[in-house]
């Protein structure tokens, strides 16, 4: 069994318009999604701002109501339960967010921003939650001893380690990151990477990890999940994403990652046009109007997400 399974998720916010608050339409954030996540596997979910990443991982942790669909934790459809059942099954999938800065209580000192889960969720003495809180500060590469610091004495890099000890204060099983790099210096990234890496081979992790860069999606992820306009159109190891692309919108997306040999010369595929509006979507396949290997039928028919064999799968009509 797999430990998470995403079916058919669907997050439509709608539009309201007049005194009377009518709802005139409906913004498709994320559009049909399915997907699952093994034990102990990094998942990449990538895609062009605005393409539902965040909200797909908002939706699975219930910080928004999804439309449609489900989210099956070992089996159990967290979206059917009640706020209290809920309540016992948020110890189990826990978050890193983007932003190291704005994700922080300012009014709380390192210490009891990572004691706060503990305190919510165990019943620990005092000794024990500082023992704790003492342990996982040393794990992530902070200073036990400075725990009466407060989030603006740390930097960004600091910050983002006070966030990944909290999100393992109770030793979830999957840990949702939300670009947690995207703000931070290049080596430092580096250095929250390794961190990552090495904290899911000790604790056992599962990781969705959410990015622009797809460098660091290579680096991370087991399997590479590519989004477009609120739906995945591509799902595969991340070897064969990076060697054997089969849709356009990926084969473009990895065309404009920067090659580290400045004498290498890399083809780009420039797509024209912008992304569409999720409030009315193009008919057919969504990437239709931007695609440089458009036929007919793309305008027609959205493509069926198929397997390709070796657990590739693809939604186009042009393989």
């Amino acid at each position: 069994m797999d430990l998470l399974e995403i079916n058919n998720l669907r997050m439509h916010f709608p539009i309201k318009k007049g005194w009377v608050s009518k709802t005139k339409s409906f913004v498709k954030a994320v559009d049909g999604v399915s997907f699952n996540l093994k034990k102990g596997e990094t998942l990449g979910l990538v895609g062009e701002s605005g393409c539902g990443k965040t909200t797909v991982s908002r939706c699975l942790l219930r910080l928004i109501e999804p439309t449609d669909g489900q989210v099956k934790l070992e089996g159990l459809d967290i979206l059917q339960l009640s706020k209290r059942e809920l309540q016992k099954i948020r110890a189990h999938i826990q978050v890193i967010f983007q932003d190291p800065y704005a994700s922080l209580n300012p009014r709380l000192s390192v210490g009891q921003i990572i004691a706060e889960p503990l305190k919510n969720f165990e019943n620990l003495t005092r000794r024990q939650l500082r023992d704790r809180v003492a342990f996982l500060m040393d794990k992530v590469g902070l200073k036990p001893e400075q725990n009466s610091r407060y989030p603006h004495q740390y930097s960004g890099g600091q910050r983002q380690r006070i966030g990944i000890a909290r999100a393992l204060a109770l030793n979830p099983k999957i840990v949702v990151c939300d670009e947690p790099v995207s703000a931070l210096d290049v080596s430092i990234q580096a250095q929250v990477i390794n961190l990552l890496v090495s904290l899911q081979k000790e604790f056992g992790l599962s990781y969705i990890f959410i990015a622009h860069d797809l460098s660091v999606v290579e680096h991370i992820s087991d399997r590479v999940a590519v989004m477009y306009l609120g739906k995945i159109v591509e799902l595969a190891s991340d070897r064969e994403i990076y060697h054997h692309a089969q849709h356009p919108y990926t084969q473009a997306l990895l065309s404009a990652v920067p090659v580290p040999d400045p004498r290498a010369r890399k083809k780009r595929i420039l797509l024209k046009g912008d992304v569409p509006s999720p409030i009315n979507p193009p008919s057919g396949c969504a990437f239709h109007t931007r695609c440089l290997k458009k036929e007919d039928i793309c305008m027609r028919q959205p493509p069926v997400f198929t397997e390709m064999g070796n657990e590739h799968w693809v939604a186009c009509h042009i393989r």
